[in-house]
């Protein structure tokens, strides 16, 4: 079929699996970023309404045009429990692609969260409930509802590649995405990074105050001699 007669509407989604969120709910966004390589994680405008805020679910993936919501209503129609919108807004903060209305009407539909390239409003309201929010700000202006965009095709939002169907993690900290193929692979290696850490922490409780590795990373680095010691 030739690009131009595509669906901008793509409702055939292989989606990460509900064991596989349940087990990548366990850890926090940081793990799961460092074991997938530092890869992934979505910049740091991308922020959480309120601390309490957290997700993790498959990705509907839904591109807009810069200040107009009308896929993100199509995306919400068609997504099922448990996904989570992800919104390639551009980074566009002229005017707000989403307030209380819709995240009502989201949680409503039993989806799990929502992600969003751009600004949404009615945060004194949203910010104090645990439904989970993360945008890049926020503005008081309405959307416009007549600019076709795409929604379950890829996306690139605010650094990261997204397909539909990927892991996406969300806290405090940020935004983590996991490619659906690989899902398995990082949990298992968050498992182990997370047994280190907690091994790590005990033991700086404990007096053991340096790390191990750090005069040889300093000798690597050329700021220690060799022999020599901090």
């Amino acid at each position: 079929m030739p690009a131009a007669e595509k669906p901008m509407i793509n409702r055939d989604v292989a989606r990460v699996s509900a064991e596989e969120v349940r087990q990548a709910k366990k850890y926090q966004a940081a793990i799961l970023a460092d074991v997938a390589g530092r890869r992934g994680t979505l910049h740091g405008r991308i922020k959480p309404l309120a601390p309490q805020m957290t997700l993790a679910g498959p990705a509907i993936t839904v591109e807009v045009r810069p200040g107009d919501n009308l896929a993100i209503h199509a995306a919400m129609a068609i997504a099922q429990p448990g996904d989570i919108l992800v919104v390639d807004g551009k980074g566009d903060l002229s005017c707000a692609l989403l307030g209380e209305i819709m995240a009502t009407q989201a949680q409503a539909s039993g989806i799990a969260g929502i992600i969003i390239d751009g600004a949404v409003r009615d945060a004194d309201t949203l910010s104090k409930q645990n439904y989970p929010i993360f945008a890049a700000g926020l503005n008081p202006c309405g959307p416009t509802k007549f600019i076709p965009g795409r929604v379950n095709y890829p996306i690139s939002i605010a650094g990261a590649s997204v397909q539909a169907g990927d892991l996406v993690v969300g806290d405090i900290d940020g935004v983590v995405v996991i490619p659906r193929d690989e899902v398995q692979t990082i949990i298992a290696l968050a498992k182990e990074k997370l047994a280190g850490e907690t091994k790590r922490i005990a033991a700086i409780h404990e007096g053991d105050l340096r790390p191990h590795w750090l005069d040889g990373a300093l000798r690597k680095a050329g700021m220690l001699t060799d022999g020599e010691t901090l």
